[in-house]
């Protein structure tokens, strides 16, 4: 986080942690028996608040983000309100329960009735792909968040940002709710400054969909805690078939295309993993620190199995020689390290004459098409209350963020500044490393220096 910031020290003028306001908020808000949020409540943009005054030094204010949380006064008429909620980008855990939140607060906290849920994506708002909208309403929703998915559909890929603006002018749409990931936002925020450009009092909130938990200044994304528990299952069902077998290895792909989140946080949560392969931590097959050799040295050092994590953007230098493919996003498409991997696997051992067997698992779309659960519901639908409440309030071109206890109202610029990474020195991967032991496997050497010549690695 501190890169980030002081990155945006360096470009001030560039960056801006204000978000922008359609107006003069001057209707008395229909939320009643509620604690109002005053406007100059702010919210700490980063832990630490030492580096937080250090930049203020820098920048000439607090790095701060505006509170969310419902206002006294509003801009937005309910009267006359018409909203529109698309889903974007790939699926993830709690889709629906993020609709179902935004439906009904917005009618039952200020009676907005004419809330229209547009099919497929940003598609949806291209009137050449013929997708009518749906009307949506607190009965049609109720039970939604049981299912996975979205019941609106979704779609990759960006639409022309004018012929964006011009159906939300067309179906007199003052709100659009816009939940999706890196790409999806940054779509948000080029239909938010259209409107501006154009003089549109139209409020463009996001909901922060990350399933790779890679945004910035958001906290965790929802639908990460689910898809790291479902995603810990699958690595028990791994390490059994590991131990079913003399040489068994275990590997599991899962999400994460340059952030390894759910990989490393997997790990932890089921700690039967050896090997946490991340993108941002790169590896070669080959040599005495290559993987080959480290799984030699744990099959040496008397284990009779093995478990293998990898994200599914570790490893791409491996594949420099090939051509470079995007999806209709935009994004690289990464090559299928996990296949790979087996491979690889199978080919080295047989070489080496170790008997083993390789058993692959990607659960990738099984763990992205399940329902939020427990403590990531509950984000799901207090990011929707708080992107209700800002919309009414006139606030736009920004999305909503969970920092701490807080919840806060996050430019979209910064929020997709760049993607957020782990850091090889952070609590968080050296916590892998003692969950893994893959570092003493990698070091053969290391695990007699440190530990003493009885310490074996998990």
């Amino acid at each position: 986080m501190s890169t980030v910031l002081e990155k945006i020290i360096a470009n001030r003028e560039k960056y801006s942690c204000n978000v922008k306001t359609l107006g003069e908020c001057k209707l008395p808000s229909p939320v009643r028996h509620k604690k109002y949020v005053d406007d100059g409540e702010r919210v700490f943009a980063t832990e630490s608040e030492t580096f937080a005054r250090y930049a203020e030094t820098k920048l000439g204010h607090l790095p701060t983000f505006e509170k969310a949380g419902p206002k006294e006064r509003i801009f937005h008429d309910p009267r006359w309100t018409r909203v529109g909620i698309v889903t974007a980008g790939g699926l993830c855990p709690g889709l629906n329960t993020v609709i179902k939140g935004l439906v009904e607060i917005l009618k039952f906290d200020y009676g907005v009735t004419n809330i229209f849920g547009i099919r497929y994506g940003y598609a949806g708002l291209n009137p050449d792909f013929g997708y009518q909208p749906i009307m949506l309403n607190p009965d049609n929703v109720d039970t939604i968040h049981e299912l996975g998915g979205t019941i609106l559909g979704s779609s990759r890929g960006q639409q022309p940002t004018d012929v964006i603006v011009d159906t939300l002018v067309r179906m007199n749409i003052n709100v659009l709710f816009c939940i999706g990931g890196d790409g999806s936002l940054r779509c948000a925020r080029e239909v938010g400054e259209e409107c501006c450009r154009r003089g549109l009092k139209i409020s463009v909130v996001g909901i922060p969909k990350t399933i790779d938990n890679d945004l910035q200044f958001i906290g965790r994304s929802f639908g990460f805690e689910t898809s790291v528990a479902s995603a810990a299952e699958v690595i028990r069902n791994a390490h059994v078939e590991a131990k079913g077998t003399a040489g068994g290895i275990g590997l599991v792909k899962l999400m994460g295309r340059d952030s390894g989140f759910i990989a490393a946080y997997a790990s932890i949560a089921n700690p039967v993993v050896n090997f946490c392969l991340v993108p941002e931590s790169p590896f070669v097959l080959d040599g005495p620190t290559g993987l080959f050799a480290a799984l030699e040295h744990r099959f040496a050092a008397g284990k009779d199995h093995a478990v293998i994590v990898v994200a599914e953007g570790a490893g791409q230098e491996m594949f420099a020689d090939m051509p470079d493919e995007r999806d209709a996003s935009g994004n690289i498409l990464k090559k299928d390290i996990g296949e790979f991997l087996k491979r690889a696997l199978e080919c080295h051992m047989k070489s080496r004459g170790i008997k083993s067997s390789v058993k692959y698992f990607d659960p990738s779309y099984i763990i992205r098409s399940v329902p939020a659960k427990g403590t990531d519901a509950i984000r799901c639908y207090m990011l929707a209350r708080n992107a209700v409440h800002a919309a009414m309030a006139g606030r736009t071109n920004c999305v909503v963020g969970n920092l701490g206890e807080s919840y806060c109202l996050v430019p979209i610029k910064l929020a997709t500044i760049e993607r957020q990474k782990i850091s090889l020195k952070s609590d968080l991967w050296r916590s892998v490393m003692d969950a893994t032991g893959q570092e003493y496997y990698f070091d053969s050497g290391k695990s007699t220096r440190q530990a003493g010549p009885g310490y074996m690695a998990p």
